[in-house]
């Protein structure tokens, strides 16, 4: 019988599918993870802490429309600013309206 997959899996890509796979074999050391990185403890705790703010948006039942859950991840990402996100969701929110 297969399981069902949960909906955080699905928001990985896989360069956060290989920084996990990184992660658990330095047994959970960010020290360990930034030397294999070749990159300080802060840039690695900054990967890490936004990986799970990317877990928990994905996860979280209230970000149910996928293009805001996708927005709120790109934002998390550093891949737009706030305002841009905030311009995109209203266009969004607009575009909606018109429909109904």
């Amino acid at each position: 019988m297969e399981r069902e997959l949960p909906a955080w899996i699905h928001a990985l890509d896989e360069e956060d599918f290989q920084f996990l796979k990184r992660f658990l074999l330095a047994s959970g050391s960010l020290k360990a993870l930034a030397e294999e990185y070749r990159i300080s403890y802060p840039t690695i705790r900054l990967r890490l802490d936004r990986l799970i703010e990317k877990v928990k948006i994905a996860d979280n039942p209230a970000w149910k429309d996928p293009f805001q859950r996708q927005l709120q991840i790109l934002l998390v990402e550093g891949a737009i600013d706030p305002a841009t996100a905030r311009k995109l969701l209203q266009a969004f929110k607009q575009t909606m309206q018109t429909k109904d």
